[in-house]
């Protein structure tokens, strides 16, 4: 594709939540201070809620990959003004994570049980998983653990199996929770949490955050650190002016901006160019549905065939050059 043309390792804007890619604005920062400071103070329920794009996934990658790391020293997680101090001595984790929780409650005490690698035997009743569950989560404590469990598109989760969630949290000892859960969901998580049967899982949310997209003073940082972890040596491949333009038409949600720097970088490549220019990002907007289209003057707008057609020419007319 076009990584030698740019001299990278590998695509700068790949969808694939890579944690490797991190890039700690304001908003994830917070986020993620959020839910260290919450899971280390031993809290039952914590909900973390995003519009579509902006990033939970990776975010719940990033938390869990993080949560043993560095227990045993003292250190400050963020920027000086978002610090959240981090104890010398913090606890180690048993984690789970349940990326598609559209189970019923069965289905979701299996899940548990795998997750936690808690021994069953063939067709095991409703009532020897929870047994089997809670001897596993009375391990863990004893063996100074903390268990926690990551449930990720939590909007999507049956009443009913959100209710089983609850009662699998009043395992406890004198001192605290067997069982933390965080719930990471679109806004939609929010309406499905004011249903009246389950408000008393709503009542132990102790802890919670709304993730935000990118700033306009952030983005031009998200694609240099994007490119630099690819592999890009240069000072950056996108001026301020297209920067501006490219949060203009994807209101800084991450996934947005990916698709559309991508197809940016593909129309300077198809071109021997080696700069994304304005044209190239209009170019790219117009085939991207999702984007916001007002600032689009409709003669320029593109339908998805021309612009994959105009791709074609150009990559037909370089490897067209290179049998020269």
């Amino acid at each position: 594709m076009y990584l030698q043309h740019f001299g990278l390792r590998e695509l700068p804007f790949s969808l694939t939540p890579d944690t490797s890619f991190f890039f700690a604005c304001s908003s994830y920062q917070e986020a993620l201070n959020t839910l260290l400071v919450a899971a280390r103070n031993g809290e039952g329920f914590i909900k973390i809620t995003g519009e579509v794009g902006n990033g939970k996934t990776l975010l719940c990658r990033k938390f869990l990959a993080t949560l043993n790391k560095g227990r045993h020293s003292t250190t400050l997680i963020g920027t000086q003004d978002q610090a959240a101090p981090v104890a010398a001595t913090a606890p180690s984790f048993m984690t789970a994570y349940i990326p598609n929780p559209y189970l019923d409650p069965n289905s979701l005490l299996l899940a548990l049980a795998e997750e936690f690698r808690v021994p069953l035997e063939k067709d095991t009743d409703q009532h020897m998983l929870l047994k089997g569950l809670t001897r596993a989560l009375l391990d863990c404590a004893r063996n100074g653990q903390r268990a926690l469990v990551c449930l990720d598109e939590a909007q999507a989760m049956p009443l009913e199996s959100l209710e089983v969630l609850r009662l699998l949290t009043n395992l406890e000892t004198e001192k605290r929770k067997l069982l933390q859960v965080v719930l990471f969901g679109q806004p939609e998580l929010n309406e499905r949490l004011r249903h009246h049967s389950i408000r008393q899982l709503r009542q132990r949310i102790s802890f919670q955050y709304d993730l935000q997209g990118l700033r306009k003073n952030e983005l031009e940082r998200y694609l240099r650190h994007r490119l630099a972890v690819a592999g890009f040596a240069g000072e950056t491949l996108f001026s301020a002016g297209v920067v501006g333009k490219l949060h203009r038409i994807t209101g800084g949600t991450p996934r947005l901006v990916n698709i559309v720097s991508h197809k940016a970088l593909l129309l300077a490549f198809s071109e021997g160019r080696q700069q994304v220019s304005a044209r190239h990002i209009r170019d790219a907007a117009a085939d991207t549905p999702e984007v916001r289209r007002d600032w689009l003057p409709w003669a320029v707008a593109l339908t998805g065939a021309a612009l994959v057609m105009s791709l074609g020419i150009a990559w037909a007319g370089i490897s067209w050059m290179g049998l020269q």
